[in-house]
């Protein structure tokens, strides 16, 4: 017996997540449908309303829900400091470390040529204008430390240089409370390489 067309539509939408398949996308149509219809009727409600609701603020390239979002607009922020990340994921976990009180630029992503991904892909010409300013005197490039993190920051990093403008790296070593036998050889190698004085 075939299911109907519109639960094989919900199915495959729901297969669009990240790391959902044929399978779990089964159990979680059957759970939405079977268990649980309201929080189904909220989830496509929430979904509806961040579609039209939610765009890019015109300075930090993040998700807001106005044209400048509150952190840009933040007179509280330093404006001086300019910090790139690659998602608003990792501008979340900069604002849980309380570890800087600068300004954004999310790229949405990284360079990667084989994905088809280059530099107006991640909107490096909103940055480099963003950056240039007159205001911002530093940058500081937070990308993830992956081939493509790395590939990404070095090409920004030439790219702002060029321009005259100071541009840092995030260090990258060992955890806080980790512990050397649990390290792999590259990060402690990397932790070595930037160590600095006490």
């Amino acid at each position: 017996m075939k299911a109907p067309s519109s639960l094989e539509d919900l199915i495959d939408a729901l297969r669009c997540l990240p790391g959902v398949g044929p399978r779990s996308a089964q159990r979680m149509a059957y759970h939405l449908l079977q268990r649980d219809q309201p929080g189904a009727a909220r989830l496509a409600a929430a979904l509806t309303q961040a579609l039209a609701k939610i765009r890019h603020c015109k300075k930090c390239n993040s998700y807001a829900e106005e044209a400048v979002c509150g952190l840009c607009s933040s007179p509280r922020r330093d404006a001086t400091l300019l910090c790139v990340v690659e998602t608003p994921a990792d501008l979340l976990m900069m604002e849980q470390a309380q570890c800087y009180q600068g300004l954004y630029f999310v790229l949405m992503g990284v360079l990667s040529p084989l994905d088809g991904i280059g530099p107006k892909e991640i909107h490096l010409d909103r940055l480099v204008k963003r950056a240039a300013d007159g205001v911002v005197r530093e940058v500081i490039l937070a990308t993830n430390f992956t081939v493509e993190g790395e590939a990404t920051a070095h090409y920004v990093g030439e790219l702002l240089r060029q321009r005259g403008l100071k541009v840092t790296r995030i260090a990258r070593g060992l955890p806080v409370g980790g512990e050397l036998e649990h390290v792999d050889s590259g990060t402690l190698a990397q932790a070595v390489a930037e160590r600095r004085e006490v």
